[in-house]
């Protein structure tokens, strides 16, 4: 039997489980069970609470939905924090845990939690890709997991699943792949984002790393300020925050949004 927590974070969906007592132990495959939403639970990704090893509160393990263990995920680091601190009968102010891409540091404003995040990498800027036959002006940065951001000018007439896909597998990208985000500015320091996530290989109603990059990579091409304003598919808006040094290294880098919990349960494997 797993107990689990059913949660969303803009409706980017994820099962969380208490393992602090190094209990469960699951496989690939049986965590690719869980997160399939016709035979079991349904999630995006599955998130597990662990003891830490590097003097933070918490180590937060995350898997995507194929059951691949991932380096971080926005979305799902602010309710990994909101549950911990149900755990601790919610009376943390702050909380810090491990994750693969560094340590995160999580703050709690009602139903609202916001992180802050390691300092972005491998910024590159308006490469000119062959997509489908077609050339395609793409940027990158690495915000925790890699993310390609595509300006368009209008995202509902995206063929997101298609080509994202073929972004994803894109050989600039190769061999991990990428995320892939299609943005359209709405105002000023407002925008609007679709993604197609990697281990998903399908659109996500939110993807928080991919709202960072989003709104790093606006910064980076148009000289826009934070804080930036990020609407989701799910029908949220978040904010991104930070800070940026002479040298061109981003610090403080921070994303405040939602993370609430959809329902409790036990999951019978057997």
């Amino acid at each position: 039997m797993l107990t689990f927590s059913k949660m969303n974070g803009a409706g980017n969906d994820f099962v969380v489980v208490d393992n602090r007592d190094q209990s469960i132990s699951l496989t690939r495959e049986e965590i690719e069970k869980v997160c399939q939403r016709q035979r079991g639970i349904g999630a995006d990704g599955f998130l597990a609470v662990e003891p830490a090893e590097n003097g933070a509160d918490y180590r937060m393990r995350y898997y995507n939905a194929d059951g691949g263990e991932a380096e971080m995920c926005g979305n799902g680091a602010r309710c990994f924090a909101r549950y911990v601190n149900k755990l601790e009968g919610d009376s943390l102010a702050t909380t810090t845990f491990e994750t693969i891409a560094g340590t995160i540091k999580a703050e709690f404003f009602g139903d609202n939690v916001r992180i802050q995040l390691s300092e972005p990498f491998d910024l590159s800027l308006s490469n000119s890709l062959d997509v489908a036959g077609e050339p395609l002006d793409v940027s990158s940065v690495n915000t925790g997991v890699p993310h390609a951001v595509v300006f368009v000018d209008d995202l509902e007439s995206i063929p997101i699943r298609e080509l994202g896909s073929s972004i994803r597998h894109h050989p600039h990208f190769a061999p991990a792949g990428t995320n892939v985000n299609f943005v359209t500015v709405l105002a000023t320091g407002h925008i609007a984002i679709r993604t197609y996530e990697r281990g998903v290989e399908d659109e996500t109603l939110a993807c928080g790393t991919g709202m960072v990059a989003c709104a790093i990579i606006h910064h980076e091409l148009t000289g826009e300020i934070g804080p930036i304003k990020v609407d989701v598919a799910g029908g949220d808006t978040l904010e991104v925050a930070f800070e940026k040094d002479a040298d061109g290294t981003y610090q403080n880098v921070t994303l405040l949004g939602p993370a609430d919990f959809t329902f409790d349960g036990t999951l019978n494997f057997l």
